[in-house]
């Protein structure tokens, strides 16, 4: 546990949540700046940062319970999709670092609005890009 961590003093029971799912690696709680009805945020028990920083083990655990959320935003909330979401450092807009994934449920006509607008990109750069990841 980080002693200045939000989500840590959730875990402890230190900071109140409204927990909607637990297991013994992971819990969902739902957010309490939501960018639509039902957002959800899942976090490890154990600290870590960011996904750089996360065991596999409480990763997978993560990720099944933001499947879990997922479908139930969709079949009890009346989503028409959902939007899973981890930023991993500054640069990418995470706020709080502690590993966490946003379960957003999506409507249509819903208010968020993502910044990234798909465009093709340079075939040698998307080229030299691949080659470096998969040398990496």
């Amino acid at each position: 546990m980080a002693s200045d961590c939000i989500f840590c003093m959730i875990v402890a029971g230190e900071l109140p949540a409204t927990v909607i799912a637990s297991d013994d690696r992971a819990l969902a709680l739902m957010d309490i700046n939501p960018a639509t009805r039902g957002h959800v945020l899942v976090i490890p028990r154990t600290h870590s940062t960011d996904v750089d920083d996360i065991g596999a083990e409480d990763l997978g655990a993560c990720i099944a319970l933001a499947q879990q959320i997922a479908r139930r935003a969709r079949r009890t909330l009346g989503a028409e999709g959902v939007n899973l979401l981890h930023s991993a450092g500054r640069a990418a807009w995470q706020t709080v670092f502690h590993f966490h994934i946003h379960v957003i449920p999506r409507y249509a006509g819903d208010p968020l609005v993502l910044p990234w607008v798909p465009a093709p990109g340079e075939p040698g750069e998307i080229a030299a890009a691949a080659a470096a990841l998969e040398a990496g």
